[in-house]
């Protein structure tokens, strides 16, 4: 169905004139969490697909220009349209435009318009195209109607819808060419036996204006808690974490040997190491363009990416989940689950497909005990390195290799994490910068010694969120 919403796009009769849509949106869109140009001008917005759901929400695929930035960004919409805003929809108003009659019709995000999001799990169950939508389920796979939505309350880079308590959709809110890594991953995993990941039963796709992965369907984890919540609650409770620390370890490891199954693997050629480390380079060179107050670091810095070269302890390049923490990880039935293989949405889907060293989950993961082992007064000294020790024992009990083995590597890739960190807080949340600023410092400090004290660092609010999706995972109780 083809929407009557915009005018001067090619899309069909017009209500609402472009280029005031396209102010509305240059407006807003810079406020979402999952917008991820946050800090640069937006010089253009386009609507490059737009699909009517209901007779007044709409789909779109938007294009964002920035200043300084080449090629547009493409994100996706919900909209309603309404001459009168419903009341449950109040919340969710996005502004007021002129319509070509001229009355004034309301615009609002219909991402929490139950009827849009009805229409869009009744579209997976039923399959087929709508306008630029194309709709999939996984073959003896009934995807139920009758469930009531839901979107979760939670801040992260994309858009989840629960139904019934049954299914979760996952909305991707930046749209890159290819398909997404979380339904890549999530698919072969499930295709290959490993049921710690829940598995993918329907997607929906576009071809407007490239092919991409728009949404999935996945089983909902009823009674689950993430491990950033369950960290916190052991620090409250001044009770241990590490017995469910060396777990989620076991599990990880788990994950990668399976992982390593599921795709190729690569060896890499002899200079491997040496490209690592230069690639880490690179990325600090650039954080360090981006961030004046890492510049002092930068010499400690690359000398802790150089020494992976002499010291070796570099694992076989494979997929890997690409953005690991306690945020992405959930208990639920008397084991963790791991979610949200989308790796580092800020990166090309390209980047976020390559492999890459197993470490590098490894690090993500040290780097979340760190900061929960720092976010209150409740939390003794001992309790983060207990966990980070738990962690790395429960690992090489099933990754096939004890990452605390391999010191100058699994320091190397903290660091690269922690820069990382720093460049993603100086855009998004500056009053948490000084967090992983302080585990630079200390990394830095301490590069001689034994890394699993190496990055104790201090007292955050939240998570370490160094991507769009490292706040609290698409599935939460």
């Amino acid at each position: 169905m083809t929407s009557p919403l915009l005018s001067d796009t090619g899309v069909g009769p017009s209500q609402v004139p472009a280029s005031s849509l396209a102010a509305l949106l240059a407006r807003w869109l810079p406020r979402q969490r999952w917008f991820t140009g946050q800090g640069r001008d937006i010089s253009g917005v386009s609507v490059v697909a737009a699909t009517a759901l209901t007779a007044d929400c709409y789909h779109l695929l938007v294009r964002v220009d920035q200043r300084g930035s080449s090629g547009g960004d493409h994100y996706q919409v919900l909209l309603g349209v309404a001459a009168q805003m419903p009341p449950r929809m109040s919340p969710s108003l996005i502004g007021e435009v002129e319509a070509r009659a001229g009355e004034r019709l309301m615009i609002y995000d219909a991402v929490h318009d139950h009827r849009a999001a009805i229409v869009l799990l009744e579209r997976l169950r039923r399959g087929g195209t709508a306008g630029h939508l194309r709709f999939e389920s996984l073959p003896r796979t009934a995807v139920p109607c009758g469930l009531t939505p839901r979107v979760l309350d939670v801040e992260q880079s994309n858009t989840s819808i629960v139904y019934g308590d049954e299914l979760i959709l996952k909305l991707f809110r930046h749209i890159q060419p290819g398909i997404n890594p979380d339904l890549e991953v999530t698919g072969a995993l499930a295709r290959h036996g490993f049921t710690q990941v829940p598995a993918p039963i329907g997607w929906f796709q576009t071809e407007a204006p490239f092919w991409s992965t728009l949404g999935m369907v996945q089983p909902f984890l009823t009674d689950s808690t993430d491990g950033w919540a369950l960290a916190l609650e052991s620090g409250r409770r001044r009770q241990g974490f590490t017995d469910e620390a060396h777990e989620l370890g076991r599990t990880t490891g788990e994950l990668h040997v399976a992982l390593a199954r599921a795709f190729p693997t690569d060896v890499g050629p002899v200079d491997q190491p040496a490209r690592m480390a230069d690639a880490m380079s690179h990325r600090l060179l650039r954080a360090a363009a981006r961030v004046p107050a890492l510049r002092p670091y930068v010499p400690d810095l690359q000398e802790i990416y150089a020494a992976v070269v002499t010291a070796g302890g570099e694992r076989p390049l494979q997929r890997t989940h690409g953005d690991l923490h306690l945020g992405q990880v959930l208990h639920a039935h008397g084991r963790w689950h791991i979610v949200d293989f989308e790796g580092e949405p800020a990166k090309p889907v390209p980047e976020r497909r390559s492999l890459r060293s197993p470490i590098a989950d490894v690090a993500g993961m040290l780097r979340s005990f760190d900061y929960a082992a720092q976010s209150g007064p409740e939390f003794h000294p001992q309790w983060g390195e207990g966990c980070r020790n738990a962690f790395c024992a429960g690992y090489g009990e099933s990754g096939g290799f004890d990452p605390r083995a391999v010191p100058a590597a699994l320091r190397a890739h903290e660091a690269d994490r922690a820069v990382y960190e720093v460049v993603y807080e100086s855009v998004y949340r500056p009053d948490l910068m000084a967090v992983p600023m302080q585990a630079v410092a200390r990394l830095c400090a301490t590069r001689g010694t034994h890394p699993s004290a190496s990055s104790v660092i201090a007292a955050p609010s939240a998570p370490p969120a160094v991507s769009g999706s490292s706040d609290r995972p698409a599935q939460e109780t």
